[in-house]
Parts: C-alpha cells; sequence; structure tokens
C-alpha cells in the first residue's frame, strides 16, 4: 500500500510540473517563443533619477537564439547583441571582435540585457505552482521560477499568468534569496498570426526598481512578424567581416 501511495504521489507531482511548464511556454508564445524566424522593433525608455533616455533596437530571433541591433541614437548605432543558447555576446563596430557579457548587465534603466530579448522562460526556469488568485474577475495562476543555470537574467521569478488567456500579466524578479527588486508588467496591444488564428502579443513590459518605484524602464514592442532568419545571423565570427 505504502508503495502506491508512493507512486501515486510521484505521479501527481510530476502532472502539476508538467501542467506548469505547458503553462509557461504557452505564454512564452506572445512574448516571441514561438520556436520560428520572428523579427520586431523594441523601443526602452528609462527614467532613473529624473533623467529620461531612449533607446531603439530591432530584433530578430529563433529558436534559442536572438540578434539585436541599436538603431537609435547615433551613438549606438550599429552596436549588436547576440544571444547563443544561454550566452550572450556585445560587439561594435570599435571592437576587433564580439566580448562575451552578462544577460545581467544594464542595458538601460531598470532593462537588464537579457529582458530585450530573453523569451523562452520555459526552456530557461523551472516552473512550480505557488497559488491561485482573482485578479479583475479572472482566475491567474502564480508560478515560482527557478534560473536552470546561472547566466540567466534573473535567478527566480514569481509570474502571474492568466487561466484563459495563458497571457503572463505580472512579474516579480527576485534575488536568490527571494528579495524582490524589480515588478514587470505586461501588456498585449500587438498581434500575430498563427497558422489561421491571429493571436496577442506583447506591446509593453513595464519594469519598475521595487525600492524606489521612480526609476523605471519601459519596453515598446512594434512591428512582430515571422520572418526566414539564417542561422548565419547568429554566429558572432560575422560580426566582423
Amino acid at each position: 500500500m505504502k508503495m502506491i501511495f508512493g507512486l501515486f504521489l510521484l505521479a501527481s507531482v510530476s502532472t502539476k510540473a508538467d501542467l506548469a511548464f505547458d503553462l509557461l511556454k504557452a505564454s512564452d508564445r506572445a512574448r516571441g517563443g514561438i520556436g520560428s524566424g520572428m523579427q520586431w522593433e523594441t523601443t526602452v525608455i528609462s527614467v532613473e533619477n529624473e533623467q529620461t533616455s531612449e533607446r531603439d533596437f530591432v530584433v530578430k530571433a529563433k529558436d534559442n537564439s536572438a540578434h539585436v541591433e541599436a538603431l537609435k541614437p547615433a551613438k549606438y548605432k550599429g552596436e549588436v547583441y547576440i544571444f547563443n543558447d544561454r550566452n550572450m555576446w556585445f560587439y561594435k563596430p570599435t571592437l576587433k571582435k564580439p566580448v562575451s557579457i552578462s544577460a545581467r548587465q544594464k542595458l538601460s534603466g531598470q532593462a537588464a540585457n537579457g529582458d530585450i530579448a530573453s523569451t523562452n522562460y520555459a526552456r530557461d526556469y523551472t516552473a512550480t505552482f505557488d497559488k491561485k488568485e482573482i485578479i479583475d474577475n479572472k482566475t491567474v495562476h502564480v508560478l515560482l521560477l527557478k534560473a536552470k543555470s546561472k547566466n540567466l537574467t534573473y535567478d527566480k521569478i514569481k509570474y502571474w499568468i492568466e487561466d484563459k488567456s495563458k497571457l503572463a500579466i505580472k512579474a516579480e524578479f527576485q534575488t536568490l534569496q527571494g528579495v524582490p527588486f524589480k515588478i514587470g508588467i505586461l501588456k498585449y496591444g500587438e498581434k500575430i498570426k498563427v497558422g489561421d488564428e491571429f493571436v496577442p502579443f506583447v506591446s509593453e513590459l513595464t519594469i519598475t526598481d521595487a525600492k524606489y518605484p521612480k526609476n523605471y524602464s519601459i519596453i515598446k514592442y512594434r512591428k512582430p512578424q515571422f520572418k526566414s532568419i539564417s542561422d548565419s545571423t547568429f554566429n558572432i565570427n560575422n560580426l566582423t567581416r
């Protein structure tokens, strides 16, 4: 009897883990984690110590890779960030070769390098159910995400995903000790066609300093589209040619 109960408990835990993974994977789709080639434009507006800055990028993503090119302002034009699996590289015309950088380094204001194109949470984090909440009369699942490796943007994330839409609406970015230091709020004003249907695509991610809420960054997403992207786009050796 004890063996049967143990197997039942193991199966139950496994099922919950699978459900959490499926929910997280479904939420990734609206953030660019679809797998096939995609491209979109991004503007990062940051307010830090009452000073405002703005930067424009074009993002190309495919499977577990991403290519991010700076467009504006002029002093950043030509800078490139490349994500290869969980590794990240930076290049600009004045460098002889790309340099390895951390996804956790500041990109602009509250936005880290990894925030600009990290779309595959289902691959990068282990998800477990925390609880359910009712927000605006909608059932929301709260997941606890734990990083699978040390080179990811965040060690832990508390993640709110609507049950019906499978859209992530809030993220609490935490330290390894579980202390929240940034809060993310997501909006979905864009759409992209997947098969025969149009599905929501993220249009805005606001990341706010948990301790100093007057410091924040707004990442705006525009013109999402499927696009055939060559694997050579993500080859760092091609940056200096």
